[in-house]
């Protein structure tokens, strides 16, 4: 139906404040790899986590555990492991996203990475998006922060306020891939 990056007039009841407020922050939310050294209070912190705890998730089960990682030695650590993802040396905070096992957990965390993301971008703050599921690195990363075997890392969010504005990437329009009662 919108085809633009930010939130256009809605009609009839769908306008309002809040619903444009929510619709830029999906539409122009955008991966952030560039941070000022300026911190970022604990109490934003907490709240971005509060929103990724409140995310929609399988049956309630809530599989989701949170390890914010803001000491700079420590944020150092983690591109080596990884293999690359640099920024997260420079950014005021990450957060490990975790899942027990549960009937959803790649589902719920991904839903909970996605809340941490746009309530960053509500925040102000940049962030950027490193997937770590099924990837090699992932207990490595896991260990090295004290995270117990029976928690897998699903990813791994790093945020801080933007070193400068990040361009918009292209995206396939949404012609090319929305289908109306078939295929």
């Amino acid at each position: 139906m919108f085809e633009s990056d930010t939130a256009v007039g809605l009609p009839g009841s769908y306008a309002g404040e809040r619903m444009t407020d929510i619709l830029n922050a999906l539409k122009t939310r955008r991966s952030v790899r560039t941070y000022t050294a300026e911190p970022v209070e604990s109490m934003i912190i907490e709240d971005i986590v509060d929103c990724a705890r409140l995310a929609p998730t399988a049956m309630n089960e809530q599989p989701w555990e949170f390890v914010v990682i803001t000491g700079k030695d420590d944020l150092r650590r983690i591109p080596p492991m990884v293999g690359h993802a640099e920024f997260i040396a420079n950014a005021a905070f990450c957060i490990l996203v975790l899942a027990r096992a549960s009937s959803c957990p790649v589902e719920d965390a991904c839903a909970a990475t996605e809340n941490l993301l746009l309530a960053a971008e509500a925040y102000g703050l940049g962030a950027c998006w490193v997937a770590a599921n099924q990837q090699a690195y992932a207990p490595v990363v896991a260990e090295a922060f004290g995270v117990p075997q029976e928690l897998r890392l699903i990813s791994i969010v790093s945020a801080g306020h933007p070193a400068e504005t990040t361009p918009r990437v292209d995206k396939r329009p949404l012609s090319e891939m929305l289908h109306w009662e078939r295929y």
